[in-house]
């Protein structure tokens, strides 16, 4: 069975906008407290995976593909984090440190601090003492966050793969990048790119990179641009738009309003793509391994 319990970290930042609210997915035993509610786990060591939510979407939103990493053999561990997102407003955010995306230290440290206060946090943890293996780490995120753990990955040496849904690398002229620049991904491991035919988010974006018009595809320029030779995975999701991997939608928060409708409910697809690819790169599970094989992707190799 798979329970979960909740903890805290100390990312950085003004109090009380420093904290990152955790939740963490495991499998349990059978058996726990029924005061409590409090369930030992069972087995492990696991690899970990966290998961990086998108701007102002709740990391609740994700637990149903949580619960299905961690049915899969991993620990998964999601994060509300409020802090400050542009021109002083408040949200959830993962947290962006906004010089290290800039053109003069990009690539110097993560874009994303919050990563490794999260994964050290964890070894906190009485409850999950011994069912955690800090070595195996896999990032992924959504949007925003997948964004981050693109731009940050390599600077954690556990971490063995990475997949991000509705993200890229292309930068924000903001920041002083040149309009349609994409920027290598900080990633030294396999990755898995997927994006839906219908992400109106994406496409209702391109003023921030200074490119638009229908050949503006910023995910497939960072599939083919930014990674690098690897063993890297493209799935291109028909029907699906940007708030596929988010069950519920928030339509109160984040920019679901920029949203094309969906055609067809990807969610069960995604979330086989996503446990396979974690299994073949953190468990060398050559199963996982052969079913990716046998997927319609574009793949890329050293």
């Amino acid at each position: 069975m798979i329970r979960s319990l909740w903890w805290a970290a100390k990312t950085g930042g003004e109090p009380p906008f420093d904290t990152a609210h955790l939740k963490i997915h495991y499998p349990a035993a059978a058996d726990g407290d029924r005061l409590t509610g409090v369930f030992a786990s069972e087995g492990g060591p696991y690899p970990v995976v966290l998961f990086v939510s998108g701007i102002n979407v709740g990391q609740d939103a994700y637990r149903w593909l949580a619960v299905e990493i961690a049915r899969a053999g991993f620990v998964c561990v999601t994060f509300d984090r409020v802090g400050e997102l542009f021109g002083g407003e408040r949200g959830l955010t993962p947290g962006v440190d906004l010089d290290a995306a800039s053109p003069a230290a990009y690539g110097t440290r993560p874009t994303c601090p919050a990563i490794g206060a999260v994964l050290a946090a964890l070894a906190e943890i009485d409850l999950l003492k011994g069912a955690i293996d800090l070595d195996r780490v896999a990032l992924g995120g959504h949007s925003a966050g997948g964004t981050v753990v693109l731009q940050s990955a390599r600077h954690f040496p556990s971490v063995r793969a990475v997949f991000a849904y509705g993200a890229h690398t292309m930068v924000a002229t903001m920041l002083g990048w040149a309009p349609g620049t994409v920027v290598p991904a900080q990633t030294d491991c396999p990755v898995l790119l997927s994006v839906g035919t219908r992400d109106g988010v994406i496409m209702g974006s391109s003023d921030r990179y200074g490119q638009e018009g229908p050949g503006h595809d910023p995910v497939t320029r960072t599939f083919e641009e930014a990674l690098g030779a690897g063993e890297h995975l493209l799935a291109v999701m028909e029907g699906a738009n940007h708030f596929a991997i988010a069950d519920p939608v928030d339509a109160t928060a984040a920019r679901a309003f920029l949203d094309l409708p969906a055609t067809a409910d990807r969610r069960p697809e995604l979330a086989r793509l996503i446990t396979s690819f974690l299994r073949a790169h953190l468990h060398g599970d050559a199963e996982a391994r052969a079913m990716l094989d046998g997927l319609d992707l574009r793949r890329s190799h050293a």
